[in-house]
């Protein structure tokens, strides 16, 4: 009996960590598209593929790499989430720009934007509640903080230099930037507890995740 109800629990975990990621990326592709601002680690991604080449997702995966492998010296552990993260976020982020339409009107472009973020603030509370691994930005936030700065410090000077970064490079950093900045904490912190898996081993605190990085 314990054995069917973890492994039903599991896979509801898995499930719900996969459509949290492909929601999550497909928010960043609206926003994207709305061409209004970006989240500001998605202004570094536009950025290098205004310069560089390639897309913002394909950014956004080699970014996250990088990042993962900044996790090693800060001995933080990651677990299956954590690989799957900046992969299906990625190609969703791609898939959804390509595939939703010049939105012309300026009406269409708020809709894509505004329905962008709550996206990314519902999805988030989705693939974090699975508890199975934090994105590589998640990861580096908290493991950083472990060692003296708080997370809200820690992300904001992350996030500000990568913004600066990113608009120095041609990335779009506008009013959708400053929106996104403004409500996805407040819309995290709704949807965590409600999306969240207790486990045997880990439990998050809504608190603790104030934005998902990616």
């Amino acid at each position: 009996m314990f054995l069917a109800i973890s492994r039903f629990r599991l896979r509801r975990r898995l499930i719900q960590l996969v459509l949290g990621l492909v929601l999550f990326g497909a928010g960043i592709g609206l926003m994207l598209d709305s061409d209004l601002g970006l989240p500001p680690w998605d202004v570094l991604h536009q950025g290098l593929a205004e310069r560089i080449g390639g897309t913002v997702g394909l950014w956004s995966i080699l970014i996250s790499i990088v990042v993962l492998l900044m996790w090693f010296p800060l001995k933080e552990p990651f677990g299956l989430g954590t690989l799957l993260n900046f992969a299906i976020i990625g190609v969703a982020i791609d898939l959804t720009a390509a595939l939703v339409p010049d939105p012309g009107a300026a009406w269409v472009r708020w809709a894509l934007l505004l329905g962008g973020v709550y996206l990314i603030g519902v999805s988030s509370g989705m693939y974090i509640g699975a508890n199975l691994g934090p994105g590589p930005r998640d990861g580096l936030m908290t493991g950083i903080s472990k060692r003296g700065p708080s997370i809200r410090l820690t992300r904001f000077v992350l996030e500000a230099v990568v913004l600066g970064v990113g608009w120095l490079l041609g990335g779009t950093f506008g009013v959708g930037t400053v929106i996104f900045a403004i409500a996805i904490g407040p819309i995290v912190h709704y949807y965590l507890p409600r999306w969240t898996i207790d486990t045997d081993s880990s439990r998050e605190d809504p608190d603790a995740w104030v934005h998902p990085a990616i």
